[in-house]
Parts: C-alpha cells; structure tokens; sequence
C-alpha cells in the first residue's frame, strides 16, 4: 500500500562506554558541540543503523556496507532483480525508497528526495569524551619487547535524542510503501540493540514514539527531540557539573509535559501513536500522556 500519511518519529537511545559517532576528520573524536557540550550524531549515522538491520533481515538494500564502485554495485543490483537500467534496480531497493538517492551513470542520471529524514540527534544534557589507552596486540617489530599503544575516544554516558519525519509527498517520486516506513521505526530499535562492535557495544535504545498522522494531514509539531526536558532524580534541575556526572539512567528524570502539551493540540489530526519504552528510564508525566492519547496509543512491549 502507497504511504499517503505524514509521520514524525522521536527517539531516545543511550550509550555507554563507546563512541556514538566519531569523526573520522578530528582524531575519531565523538561528534561534539563545543559551545554546548552537547554530543552530536549524524543523520547518516542514524540511516546506517536502520540500513544494517534491514540488510541483517536480508532486505534488498542499495548501500551494502561493501567498497565496490557505483558501476559495479548497480551490476550486481540488475543482474539479481533482473532489470535494464539503474532507476529499476534503485527502485527494487527499501533504503532508496525511503531515504532517496542521487544517481548518475552513463547516460542515466536522477535524483530521489527521501519521504524518511532524520535531522542531526543531539544529548539531552551536557557530556564529554575521554580519550583511553591501550596496549597493542603486537609489537613495533619482530626484535623489539615492547608493544606499541593504541588510543581512543568514548563517552561515559550520554542520552541521544533523535527526531525524524516522513514526508507522504516524496513517496510518490521513489515509490516507498507503508510497509517501507513501518520498517523504519522497528529498525531503529533493533538494529539499535544490534550495534555490537567494540566501538559501539553499549548503545540502548529507551523510548521511541512514532505518530502517524490521518490522511491529507501535512503538517508537523517539528524537533520533538527540543519537547524533552531532563532533571535530578529528586525532580530539580541539574548544575552542569551534574549532567557531566550522568553515568545511568538512575541519575536523571524525563519530563514530557512540553511534549504532551503539542500532542494535545493536534490529538485531532492523529490516527496513531505507536510507542516503544524500556522500564530502565524514569519518564515525569508518562501516565498523563497516555491517558491524554487513549485509545490512539499502541504501545509495543520491549
């Protein structure tokens, strides 16, 4: 079924012990705001999570994760579905259809806006990095005792937030169904739980909310991640010494009245909100929102 219904998506993972997303220009330090102490993640980070499920899930994906030239990728990408050109291939693929594409080969060449777009996410509170020291495997050379070192980046702990939505129109141009967009939030969350690597063990996902919006329906709240806001466990702020100090979801609260209080202007335009919780995270106001959406609520236990 053709996706016709706007969506907005808010989502809340954490990280411990590990590098949300290092810059590859800056050391592999984690992507910071320096103004703020805020740490940043790209919106390409946020695709490659939910591309890495679907290729896990054996879905046909674009963007394989392999070093091959655009020549070859498309090759293959004909031969298996069997097409002529490379807009047939492209459209035969989920992350195409959802996130867009920019494609020119030989003489075809076009452009695919993604309806699926995610913008920077960014920690709800203040955090840093620090640089750790290792011992190398080996050593320097075959006559030397003496193994070299190895150093890197991570964050203590840190609470991302990411807002993302779905435009109905762009659908129209690269094909993407329902079906594509329902994928969308389940990858985020899965393929979350499923970023073991040694830089990346650590992640959690904790609350994921997805809204999706009646039909003809074209605007939006907008930044739900900025609707958020976090304090003490004892329910006061926290001095920025004390954000910095964060290191588990036992020292600091969620207050969605914000949140709650845009919901609620536009409860008449909402088919549907899907939520995904996780226990661990203490959320001020979680009752309230539930009530207040009723039987528009689906929660999904995890």
């Amino acid at each position: 079924m053709a996706f016709n219904k706007r969506r907005e998506i808010l989502f809340l993972y954490s990280v411990k012990d590990a590098n949300p997303n290092g810059d590859p220009l800056n050391a592999n330090h984690p992507r910071f705001d320096a103004e703020t102490s805020r740490i940043l993640v790209s919106d390409v980070r946020i695709k490659r999570t939910i591309r890495d499920q679907w290729i896990r899930e054996g879905l046909p994906v674009f963007i394989d994760g392999e070093a091959k030239t655009l020549r070859s990728r498309i090759g293959e990408l004909k031969e298996q579905f069997e097409v002529n050109t490379g807009k047939e291939a492209l459209q035969r693929c989920i992350d195409t259809r959802v996130f867009g594409v920019t494609y020119a080969l030989d003489k075809e060449s076009f452009s695919w806006t993604g309806p699926v777009q995610f913008k920077w996410g960014r920690s709800l509170h203040k955090a840093k990095a620090e640089m750790v020291q290792g011992t190398a495997a080996f050593a320097t050379s075959d006559t030397s005792e003496q193994r070299s070192f190895r150093n890197e980046y991570i964050v203590p702990f840190v609470l991302l937030g990411v807002y993302g939505i779905a435009n109905q129109y762009s659908s129209v141009e690269t094909g993407a169904t329902e079906d594509d967009v329902d994928r969308v939030t389940e990858g985020l969350w899965q393929g979350t739980l499923n970023l073991i690597t040694r830089s990346k063990v650590g992640h959690v996902p904790r609350l994921l909310l997805e809204i999706i919006y009646k039909e003809g329906f074209s605007g939006a709240i907008g930044a739900l991640d900025e609707k958020i806001s976090i304090f003490g466990p004892d329910g006061k702020s926290l001095t920025a010494d004390e954000e910095l100090s964060i290191r588990s979801t036992n020292d600091f609260v969620l207050d969605i009245k914000e949140l709650n209080n845009s919901l609620e202007r536009l409860k008449e335009q909402i088919e549907t909100i899907n939520l995904w919780f996780d226990n661990e995270i203490k959320v001020k106001g979680i009752d309230d929102f539930k009530k207040s959406i009723g039987d528009k609520l689906t929660e999904q236990k995890r």
